[in-house]
C-alpha cells in the first residue's frame, strides 16, 4: 500500500487526532444540540485535514500554500464554534482548554508548512 506525502506530515497526523476528538465530542452533544453546531463543527474539522491532503497533491508551492490557508481558516472556524459551545455551557473549561492546545499546535504547524510551501514557490 502506498503512503502519500501528506500522510507523513506531523500536521496531518495531528489533524487526524483533532478530527477524531471533535467527532467524539460532538457525539456527546448530539442530544443537546438544538443550534445545528454539531454538523457545522464536524464539517469544519474534516475540512482541515482534507485541505492539507488536497494541497499536497498540488504541484506548485503557491497552490499548496493556498490549500494550507484554507485548512487554517477551517481550523479557526472550529475554534469559533468551540467558543460558542463554551458560551452556551455545552462544554467545560477543561475540554475547551484541551482543544485550544491542540488547535494552537496545529495552527503553528500549518503556518510553518505554508511558509515552506511559499519558499518552494519562490525557488521555482
Amino acid at each position: 500500500m502506498n503512503t502519500y506525502s501528506f500522510e507523513k506530515l506531523d500536521v496531518f497526523k495531528n489533524a487526524r487526532v483533532f478530527v477524531r476528538k471533535i467527532f467524539l465530542l460532538t457525539a456527546e452533544l448530539e442530544l443537546r444540540d438544538k443550534f445545528g453546531i454539531r454538523n457545522q463543527i464536524q464539517r469544519a474539522a474534516v475540512s482541515v485535514i482534507s485541505n492539507i491532503a488536497e494541497g499536497c497533491a498540488r504541484i506548485s508551492g503557491k497552490e499548496q500554500a493556498r490549500f494550507t490557508e484554507i485548512a487554517f481558516g477551517s481550523l479557526m472556524e472550529v475554534l469559533s464554534q468551540l467558543v460558542i459551545l463554551k458560551d452556551l455551557d455545552l462544554i467545560e473549561d477543561a475540554v475547551m482548554n484541551e482543544f485550544r492546545l491542540l488547535i494552537d499546535e496545529i495552527a503553528n504547524k500549518l503556518n510553518k508548512l505554508r511558509a515552506s510551501q511559499l519558499k518552494k514557490h519562490l525557488r521555482s
